[in-house]
């Protein structure tokens, strides 16, 4: 027998690849998994037009509220998450596509204590994450110790703050450009290590100081992208995993991680208010 409850009206926030992707996807199978698009908004407006009815489009993120969302889903860059977060979670749950932005720990608490105070849900996506979840249990339960990432793509695939790779040139081959804390690794590649920023609100024991990241270019990785992740926990206990994740020249986002944030956004139906990796 088909459910009768009411669909959750979805609001995306960012029209990139990734969120193209999401919309198409709420629209063609959303129903059956109990999703329906409220809204779509775009920094570049003109993007939209005449791709949706008008319905669908909102044209000042401001007036999200009007459109009565469950799930609020931002894929367009940490300064949304800083200006809106709060105002999101006074009004529904809110899926974070750009984690680097909880590496600010001011506005981390301030996003915690929104969503504790409103009994919603503050969903980080694990995207290129693999294992999160174990992360998480090592964590909670006290025993972790250590946590790396090392991400590296080509140079074409980075969107950096600082003018480190101008002069990048096809075959130089391997270059480490940034190896510390995840914390201080955020700002520098904020568009490039939401992956890193997922593991570090994994291993909340940890934190963002204290999870440690490097990111590398290699022009040898023309179709790859690769997530080394190596967790330390007690007695010498250590796991190490490396995921290749198919991914275009130029691509921000691998293409395995549109799946992965799809089957992440299926999950958001409210689990209090807390931080929840899903």
């Amino acid at each position: 027998m088909a459910s009768s409850a009411p669909l959750l009206r979805i609001g995306v926030v960012g029209y990139g690849h990734l969120g193209q992707f999401l919309v198409e996807k709420i629209l063609s199978e959303g129903p059956g998994v109990g999703l329906e698009l409220a809204f779509v908004w775009n920094r570049n407006p003109d993007k939209l037009k005449d791709m949706f009815s008008k319905q669908f489009i909102l044209e000042d993120l401001s007036s999200f509220a009007e459109r009565r969302c469950d799930v609020i889903v931002e894929v367009c860059h940490p300064h949304i998450v800083k200006e809106f977060g709060v105002r999101f979670l006074a009004k529904s749950h809110f899926m974070v596509g750009s984690p680097s932005a909880l590496s600010d720990p001011a506005l981390n608490h301030d996003l915690r204590q929104a969503a504790q105070q409103n009994d919603r849900t503050v969903y980080v996506p694990s995207g290129a994450l693999w294992g999160g979840q174990d992360i998480q249990r090592l964590s909670d339960s006290g025993t972790l110790k250590g946590l790396f990432i090392r991400m590296s793509k080509h140079p074409s695939c980075f969107r950096l703050t600082k003018d480190v790779l101008s002069d990048w040139s096809e075959g130089e081959g391997r270059r480490v450009l940034f190896s510390g804390s995840v914390a201080e690794l955020c700002p520098l590649a904020p568009n490039n290590v939401n992956t890193m920023a997922a593991a570090a609100v994994a291993a909340g024991a940890l934190g963002f100081d204290r999870v440690q990241g490097e990111i590398v270019s290699d022009t040898d990785l023309s179709d790859f992208h690769v997530v080394e992740v190596e967790v330390t926990g007690p007695d010498g206990f250590t796991v190490h995993t490396v995921r290749r994740n198919p991914a275009k020249l130029g691509a921000v986002t691998g293409s395995a991680t549109y799946k992965s944030f799809w089957n992440s956004l299926i999950v958001c139906k409210g689990h209090g208010g807390r931080v929840y990796l899903c």
